[in-house]
């Protein structure tokens, strides 16, 4: 393996992977996002994400964002529907000052009101700007659709009505029901003695209490796709196709990866792009993505084109669609697959960053992380009869359509 893990008493687990360079990157994640938020309150995952960066015990808010930039380093935190991630990048001797602030923010937050008001302006902007790129807007909808009436399907910043109302014991009462200590990671990359990162963790995190709270996850229902049509005030048609798909420790997750990024993964050279950009020259951008969660997963092709090429880009999509479920891919094209996949995987390794997220996220997920020689032998390992099975279950009649139309 390359890299180390130490457990402490309560529960959270210190991951270390080595690396030579005068940066260090690394990050908090706790396995608690927008999924976790009980009916009426959503948004209090990311309002909390905001919050642990306000007044602490023994820190004011400038305090806070002065303690790691003062020294040049890079602080920062996420919410998605199922973590919440406070990461930093930083020159390495400032390692202890980091996980000094990071214990502080997380274990020691005291969210006063004034600044819950402060936060919660902010979030209400955050909201009307994402609803002016209607490119982010309806993703969060098509979500929605995907997953009605679950909380999967809810908007990780909420909705203004229940950011309004989120106040101080929602966010206590939220903190004691997911913050358990057994499913948080502090994660390092960097030039670091792992014995002594392990003394330093025990010093800061040792003393935190241990929370063992279960959280209950339901899974979503299923139920049929469908296509909706909505009118806004936007220039172009935008368009989102897609379905439900595999979670994290389904077998056919490699191959739907490696199916995506055949079809509309990262560069120029996949097929949608090729079909719908290069020959026909209909939509400037055009992509498809799939995210595997705990229990689920969201398989979706968007893009964002005039309004009357619109039914031609859906009908093309479609074609290349069936394509996959009636053709099995060639061994040229399979490899062909496999080798761009695996080449963008190892180039992505350069941004340590988002491999040490991704690190605590699969020791979260399944106690483990797979080497890169592990990922590349899983790619490999992909057949033409598989990918032609993932072909038909997620790209069948069951899936859902969301379009944004220029208003007339």
């Amino acid at each position: 393996m390359d890299y180390q893990v130490h457990t402490l008493a309560n529960g959270i687990r210190i991951l270390h992977k080595p690396f030579p360079s005068a940066i260090t990157h690394c990050c908090f994640v706790v396995n608690a996002g927008s999924r976790d938020e009980p009916a009426g309150k959503e948004g209090l995952a990311h309002f909390i994400e905001h919050l642990l960066f306000k007044e602490t015990e023994r820190r004011s808010t400038n305090q806070i964002l002065n303690r790691l930039e003062l020294v040049g380093a890079d602080l920062n935190a996420y919410t998605t529907k199922e973590y919440t991630c406070v990461h930093a990048s930083l020159l390495r001797q400032h390692l202890e000052r980091t996980v000094d602030l990071f214990e502080d923010i997380l274990f020691h937050s005291t969210f006063p009101q004034e600044e819950l008001e402060k936060e919660r302006g902010v979030i209400l902007d955050e909201i009307a700007s994402y609803l002016d790129q209607p490119e982010e807007a309806i993703q969060d909808d098509f979500e929605e659709l995907l997953f009605k009436d679950h909380a999967l399907g809810k908007n990780i910043l909420g909705t203004p009505g229940s950011v309004a109302a989120l106040n101080k014991m929602d966010i206590s009462q939220f903190m004691a029901d997911n913050y358990n200590t057994s499913e948080m990671v502090f994660a390092v990359i960097g030039d670091h003695d792992f014995n002594k990162l392990v003394k330093l963790c025990e010093k800061y995190f040792g003393d935190v209490p241990a929370n063992q709270a279960q959280k209950h996850r339901s899974q979503p229902a299923d139920q049929e796709g469908e296509k909706v049509s909505l009118a806004r005030p936007i220039s172009q048609t935008h368009c989102i196709i897609g379905n439900r798909a595999y979670p994290a420790a389904h077998h056919h997750k490699t191959g739907l990866l490696l199916l995506n990024n055949l079809l509309g993964g990262i560069g120029m050279s996949n097929r949608l792009n090729l079909e719908i950009r290069e020959k026909y020259g209909i939509a400037y951008t055009i992509e498809s993505n799939y995210t595997p969660l705990s229990d689920a997963g969201i398989f979706s092709i968007y893009f964002g084109t005039d309004a009357e090429k619109a039914a031609k880009a859906d009908k093309l999509v479609h074609k290349e669609l069936k394509k996959l479920r009636d053709q099995k891919l060639g061994t040229l094209q399979l490899h062909q697959a496999k080798q761009k996949f695996i080449g963008q995987i190892a180039l992505a390794e350069e941004n340590r960053i988002g491999l040490i997220i991704s690190m605590a996220k699969s020791l979260l997920d399944f106690g483990y992380v797979d080497t890169l020689e592990q990922i590349f032998g899983k790619i490999e390992m992909v057949t033409a009869e598989q990918v032609l099975e993932i072909s038909n279950e997620i790209f069948d009649n069951r899936l859902t359509t969301l379009v944004f139309e220029p208003k007339q």
